[in-house]
């Protein structure tokens, strides 16, 4: 009985030298799709915030991550002091400002 068990079993196929990079081929395309779908554009966005930041001038109109709009009126090393009403004036991190409104008022 065992013998016809034995018979009847498939020959090991031999494994190729192919068959591994084949494998880790489908990984390999998740990973590219991945970069191009998530990670290249927000490393486009970051560098786009970096260079808004660097430009903040004194007179420019800002809306900040929590929604506050403002005037800057003092530019420092790492933070600006916006105006936001007459006599209120904060002082945040530059990382803050998402958005730039328009230029100097006029």
């Amino acid at each position: 009985m065992f013998a016809i068990l034995l018979a009847q079993a498939p020959a090991p196929s031999p494994a190729g030298a192919g068959s591994g990079l084949l494998s880790l081929l489908p990984f390999v395309f998740i990973f590219v799709i991945m970069y191009y779908v998530m990670l290249r554009p927000q490393m486009r966005k970051q560098k786009e915030q970096a260079r808004l930041v660097a430009a903040l001038k004194t007179g420019d109109r800002v809306v900040t991550a929590s929604g506050i709009h403002g005037l800057i009126s003092n530019v420092k090393d790492t933070t600006v002091i916006v105006k936001v009403a007459d006599n209120v004036k904060i002082e945040m991190e530059k990382t803050s400002v998402t958005n730039v409104v328009k230029g100097s008022e006029s």
